[in-house]
């Protein structure tokens, strides 16, 4: 009797313990955690902190050219429009005359292509 409650002991406690011994290796397989998604794919992954760092330098300084670029745009179609207006403002003066706004127009596109020069140098 003892012998026969001993191996059914045994079979119960090897039955326990296969049941848990899966679980255990799976636990044990884990590895690092996965890579966190990227947004932009077409870029390698970041492998270290330097390159995290000199590509948000380099993709900061992509959105501030571009930023200088849309400036230089918007100053120069607004510098064209002034300088239209300032010739039909002398056209329609005559040599004795010389309106005041016609000077204001011409100082105002004086500052506006000063900027647009500065613009144009990109940052020092």
């Amino acid at each position: 009797m003892r012998s026969r409650f001993a191996s059914c002991m045994f079979v119960l406690s090897l039955c326990v313990f296969l049941s848990f011994a899966p679980n255990a290796s799976a636990q044990r397989q884990s590895t690092s955690p996965p890579p966190p998604v990227r947004s932009d794919i077409s870029q390698p992954p970041i492998t270290n902190a330097d390159d995290a760092q000199e590509r948000l330098t380099t993709e900061m300084a992509k959105k501030a050219a571009k930023d200088r670029a849309a400036a230089l745009k918007s100053d120069t179609d607004k510098l064209l429009k002034l300088s239209v207006e300032l010739k039909q403002s002398v056209d329609k003066s005559d040599e004795n005359v010389l309106s005041l706004d016609v000077i204001k127009k011409a100082e105002e596109i004086e500052k506006l292509a000063r900027s647009v020069k500065e613009k144009m140098k990109g940052p020092n």
